[in-house]
C-alpha cells in the first residue's frame, strides 16, 4: 500500500510539476502558426484565401469600397514572412520565388485597390506587431510612394511577380505569370492615367504605363492566347477551359454547391433596374467603322431597336436584346451573361442554370480582350508623353484583333456583319469628341466601353481619365432616354389605362409627349424611363471616397490623427 501511495503521489507531483510545459507543447493533430508552414500545399492552400477578393472585385466598381482596410495587406506581409523563413527547409528555390511572386503580387493588387478609392494610404511592408503604435496609426502615405512600391512588387526583378511567377501552377484558376501580367496591364494602366490627367506627373506616368505595356506583352508574345470564341460564349459558357481567349476564369458547378445569380438577370424575366441608355447605346461603331453620324450603312442614323441591331457593332447585338422589355428600366434588357438558350424560356419555368441563385455558366476573370485594349490605350497614351507612334501593326494586333472575332450562329443569323477594322489613316471623326483627347484615344476608350458594358472597367476608367462628369445628367440628357421607340408598333401592350400619365417620350426637337389613353400615335420618341431623378451635384472630391468617422476616431482614442480625404 505504501509503494501504490509513493507512485500516486509521485505521478501527481510530476503532472502538477509539468502540466504548464505539457499544455505549450505544440499540437501533432491540429495546424498552427508554428507547424503550418512546412509544405508547399500549405502555402497554396493560404494563398487560396486571396481569391475570393481578386476574382470577384466589386470594390473596384463602386464608390463604397473597399473599405478603410489592411487585413489583406497584412494577410500578404505574412505570407511573406512564413515563405522567408520556409526557404531551403521545407521549399525548393523555385517553390520559393513562386509563392513569394504571388504573396507580392496579391499586397501590390490590394494596394492598388485601396488608392484608387482612397488615394493617399498608410504603406505597410511588413508585418505590424501590437505593440507598434506609431505605426499601427501612422497617417497617410502618398498615393506615389504606395504605387512605387508596388511597381517595384511588380517589377522585373529577383523574386518579384514578373521573373519568378510559374507559368502554370496546375490550373487557369490558379495565379500564373500570365494571369498577373493580365492583372497588371490593368493596375498599372490605371495608376498611369491617373498621374497623367490628375497630377500632372508625367515622369510618373510614363513609369507606370511602360509597365502596362510591358505586361501585356507578356501575354500577347506568350502564342498561348487567341480570340477564337465568339463573343457571347465568352460569358455564357459553362465551361471556359478551352476558350483560347480566356486567361484566368471561375468554374461554376451545382453538384459542389458553387452556383451563382448573375445569369438569372440576363434571362429577360428578372427586372433590370440599372439598364442601358441612349448614351451608352450612340457610343458604338457602326459595322462600317464609322460614328453613326457619318455611316453610309442605312438607318445608321436611326437610334430605335431594329437599326441598332442591324448597323451596329457586333457587340451590341451580343449585349442586348433585340425589342423592348418592361423588365428593363429603360426597356433595353442586357441578355450579356447568358448563354443563347437561357432567354428562350422566357414565360416559362427556368431550368436551375437559368433561374434564381444557380446559374453555373462560368465567368472570365481575365481575358485577352481586356489585355490588348490595356496594351494599345497605354501605348497611345505614351506617344503622347514623348514615346513611340502608335502603328497600324499596333492596331491590328489589338482592335481589330478583336473586331475579327468570329460570330455565332444567331449573329449570323440575324444578318450581323464583322466590324470594317480600324485604320489610322481615317479614324472616324465623331463630333461629340472631347476637345482635349485626341481621336485615336477617343475611339480605344470608344473600344473599351463596347467590349466592357456591365463589367468591371467602366467606372474605373472615367475615373482615372477624370471624367465623372459624363455622369452629370444636367450635361448629358441621353443618360436618362432609352432608345427610340414606336411604342404603337413596337410596345402596343403598354398603351394601356396603366401607363396613362405615365408613360412618356421625347420627340428629336426635345418635346416631351405623356400618354393620356387617346394619343397612342403619337408615342413615337425616345423612351423616357418612370421614376427618374438626376444624381447629386459633380465635384471633384467624388473621384476619392471618405474615410469612415469610426476610422478617425480610432485613431484619435490613440492620440493620433487620420487625415480625412480631400473635400470631404
Amino acid at each position: 500500500m505504501k509503494r501504490k501511495l509513493t507512485i500516486i503521489i509521485a505521478l501527481v507531483a510530476l503532472f502538477l510539476g509539468g502540466c504548464e510545459d505539457f499544455l505549450d507543447r505544440p499540437s501533432l493533430t491540429t495546424m498552427n502558426d508554428q507547424n503550418y508552414w512546412t509544405s508547399e500545399n500549405n502555402l497554396r492552400l493560404f494563398a487560396n484565401g486571396f481569391y475570393s477578393t481578386s476574382e470577384t472585385p466589386s470594390m473596384m466598381i463602386t464608390y463604397c469600397g473597399p473599405t478603410w482596410n489592411f487585413a489583406y495587406v497584412r494577410k500578404s506581409n505574412l505570407f511573406l514572412e512564413r515563405i522567408d523563413k520556409m526557404k531551403d527547409t521545407y521549399i525548393t528555390t523555385e517553390a520559393y520565388n513562386h509563392w513569394s511572386a504571388v504573396a507580392r503580387f496579391f499586397r501590390g493588387y490590394e494596394y492598388s485597390r485601396l488608392v484608387s478609392v482612397f488615394g493617399d494610404v498608410p504603406y505597410y511592408d511588413r508585418v505590424i506587431l501590437d505593440t507598434e503604435a506609431d505605426l499601427l496609426y501612422k497617417d497617410r502615405d502618398s498615393r506615389t510612394l504606395v504605387m512605387d512600391a508596388v511597381y517595384d512588387d511588380f517589377a522585373d526583378d529577383f523574386a518579384y511577380v514578373l521573373a519568378n511567377m510559374r507559368l502554370n501552377d496546375g490550373s487557369a484558376q490558379y495565379l500564373n505569370k500570365y494571369i498577373a501580367a493580365g492583372f497588371i496591364s490593368r493596375l498599372m494602366l490605371f495608376e498611369g492615367t491617373w498621374q497623367k490627367y490628375h497630377l500632372n506627373n508625367t515622369e510618373k506616368a510614363q513609369k507606370y504605363l511602360q509597365m502596362a505595356v510591358d505586361a501585356a506583352n507578356i501575354v500577347m508574345a506568350s502564342g498561348k492566347y487567341s480570340f477564337t470564341s465568339d463573343f457571347r460564349s465568352l460569358f455564357g459558357s459553362f465551361d471556359l477551359a478551352n476558350n483560347k481567349e480566356v486567361i484566368m476564369y471561375r468554374h461554376y458547378d451545382a453538384a459542389i454547391g458553387v452556383t451563382h445569380h448573375i445569369a438569372s438577370y440576363a434571362n429577360t424575366t428578372e427586372s433590370q433596374p440599372q439598364s442601358g441608355n441612349l448614351d451608352l447605346a450612340k457610343s458604338f461603331i457602326c459595322a462600317d467603322g464609322q460614328v453613326y453620324q457619318s455611316s453610309t450603312l442605312p438607318n445608321a442614323a436611326k437610334l430605335d431597336f431594329p437599326s441598332m441591331i442591324a448597323t451596329r457593332d457586333p457587340r451590341f447585338e451580343a449585349t442586348f436584346w433585340d425589342k423592348p422589355m418592361k423588365e428593363a428600366a429603360t426597356l433595353l434588357l442586357s441578355d450579356k451573361f447568358i448563354d443563347r438558350i437561357g432567354p428562350t424560356y422566357y414565360g416559362r419555368s427556368y431550368p436551375a442554370e437559368y433561374g434564381s441563385n444557380t446559374n453555373t455558366n462560368d465567368a472570365p476573370v481575365m481575358r485577352l480582350g481586356e489585355v490588348v485594349l490595356n496594351w494599345i490605350e497605354a501605348k497611345a497614351e505614351l506617344a503622347t508623353m514623348g514615346g513611340a507612334a502608335v502603328t497600324q501593326a499596333d492596331i491590328d494586333a489589338s482592335i481589330n484583333a478583336i473586331r475579327n472575332r468570329p460570330l455565332d450562329a444567331v449573329a449570323i443569323g440575324k444578318g450581323i456583319q464583322k466590324t470594317a477594322p480600324m485604320s489610322l489613316a481615317s479614324l472616324p471623326n465623331d463630333p461629340d469628341r472631347d476637345a482635349d483627347v485626341t481621336a485615336l484615344i477617343w475611339e480605344i476608350r470608344r473600344e473599351r466601353r463596347m467590349e466592357f458594358v456591365y463589367e468591371h472597367s467602366r467606372l474605373l476608367d472615367i475615373k482615372r481619365w477624370k471624367k465623372l462628369n459624363y455622369m452629370d445628367v444636367t450635361t448629358n440628357p441621353d443618360l436618362h432616354l432609352g432608345l427610340w421607340i414606336d411604342f404603337p408598333v413596337e410596345y402596343a401592350e403598354w398603351l394601356v389605362p396603366a401607363k396613362v400619365n405615365k408613360l412618356k417620350v421625347q420627340k428629336e426637337d426635345g418635346t416631351v409627349v405623356t400618354y393620356t389613353g387617346t394619343n397612342a400615335a403619337d408615342m413615337v420618341g425616345y423612351y423616357i424611363p418612370e421614376n427618374i431623378s438626376a444624381r447629386d451635384a459633380f465635384t471633384d472630391r467624388v473621384y476619392l471616397a471618405p474615410v469612415g468617422m469610426t476610422q478617425i476616431a480610432q485613431y484619435a482614442d490613440k492620440g493620433y490623427t487620420l487625415t480625412q480625404t480631400p473635400g470631404w
